[in-house]
């Protein structure tokens, strides 16, 4: 599993018709700010944000959705409210779907976290890979395969993430770890610093798949939210 392409390449080019759903999530939380309570974790301006997207989501999902596929907004709407999760897209895309669109759906819920104070649900806390995210670290770490001079303790160096974020998944999520969490990493987060000390990123990737199947796929809490229909089957 390797994503050659950086963040912002796409070949091929996918439809402009994607990316309104994106720009039209984030102008409603511009336009949606948080209110002021005295609870410091989730601000109650999401659920007017969220029962907005409720109202709009199926409009939206129509404009992108080729025709074949616009019968299955029964199941991607609840995707798409509950989890953002869609699929429409051909094999030849799946490159630009996690470099682009991807991208933007984590661009997007960063800033719902960050400005709405959400709070993760079943958090393993310190001893955790991360709070709210764990594919960008599966599709990050697939991206740096092979690359001839990024290593995995590359993390550590301040001046590498502030030129390579931007391009690279996996550094851009060590970045935002560290802009979000305060004192020594190694601390902070001590499951990221000790895989920062595998040698090579395909180990990093296969130890993180081995982790996403154990830690996701395979907990009932999680997967008892999820919707099994023709799209995704059970």
């Amino acid at each position: 599993m390797a994503i050659k392409s950086s963040i912002h390449a796409t070949n091929p080019p996918l439809s402009p018709r994607l990316f309104p759903l994106s720009k039209s999530c984030g102008l409603w939380v511009d336009q949606i700010p948080p209110v002021q309570q005295s609870s410091r974790y989730g601000n109650t301006s999401y659920r007017t944000w969220h029962e907005h997207l409720t109202e709009n989501v199926e409009s939206l999902m129509l404009r992108f959705l080729p025709d074949d596929l616009k019968p299955s907004t029964v199941e991607i709407v609840p995707y798409f409210t509950e989890r953002f999760e869609w699929e429409s897209l051909k094999k030849r895309n799946y490159h630009a779907v996690v470099a682009r669109v991807f991208v933007k759906y984590l661009e997007l819920m960063r800033k719902l976290q960050l400005i709405y104070c959400l709070e993760p649900a079943g958090s393993h806390g310190v001893w955790g890979l991360d709070d709210y995210h764990f594919l960008p670290f599966i599709f990050g770490s697939s991206q740096l395969i092979d690359h001839k001079y990024m290593k995995p303790k590359s993390i550590h160096n301040d001046d590498i993430l502030d030129n390579f974020s931007s391009e690279y998944m996996y550094l851009s999520c060590i970045q935002f770890v560290k802009k979000v969490k305060k004192g020594p990493f190694a601390e902070h987060s001590p499951l990221l610093n000790d895989i920062s000390e595998v040698p090579n990123w395909n180990k990093v990737n296969t130890g993180m798949l081995k982790m996403y199947k154990a830690e996701v796929l395979e907990k009932v809490p999680i997967m008892q939210h999820f919707l099994f229909g023709w799209l995704i089957k059970w």
